[in-house]
């Protein structure tokens, strides 16, 4: 249905829909009432769990088992497809760290202080719990400001000795 060839009359409460063939049953112009246009519409709406697709032809079931019986016993045998085996548990966390190594580059399993390698030891999906982690984290004490590298150029001081010129 065609909303450009609907239009609703609030004055009358009549919805006239316009077709668009020039001849046969269904060309013209009819104009009902709104709740009876309502409940023809409604029809239209399939139950919950309706079948809609009908096969027709080649899919149709009947054909289907014509074309079965007509095979008989000298059909070749229907092709069997191996399931997908699950990954190992080790190997799908490589995957996981593999995937978010190349989207952000930087490896998820290594330590960025020391570059020691880390491991999982929970996974923690309780919005309660992650809550309760990440208020602790804000509320904590910032840490002390990033201090310079020590300078390459001036050399360290002895305790302790004494230099002759």
């Amino acid at each position: 249905m065609a909303l450009e060839r609907l239009r609703y009359d609030a004055a009358s409460a009549q919805v006239t829909y316009r077709s668009d063939k020039t001849e046969g049953p269904t060309a013209g112009r009819e104009t009902l009432d709104a709740l009876e246009f309502l409940a023809r519409l409604v029809t239209h709406i399939p139950d919950p769990g309706q079948v809609l697709t009908r096969y027709y032809g080649w899919y149709a079931n009947r054909t289907r088992g014509i074309r079965r019986r007509a095979r008989g016993a000298d059909a070749a045998p229907p092709v069997e497809v191996a399931a997908p085996v699950p990954l190992p548990l080790q190997e799908a966390r490589r995957r996981w760290a593999e995937l978010l190594r190349r989207i952000f580059e930087v490896d998820p399993l290594v330590c960025p202080r020391c570059g020691a390698a880390m491991r999982i030891l929970a996974v923690l999906t309780e919005s309660a719990v992650i809550d309760r982690i990440l208020t602790h984290l804000r509320t904590r004490a910032p840490a002390a400001p990033a201090r310079a590298p020590p300078s390459l150029t001036r050399r360290p001081r002895t305790v302790g000795t004494t230099h002759r010129a």
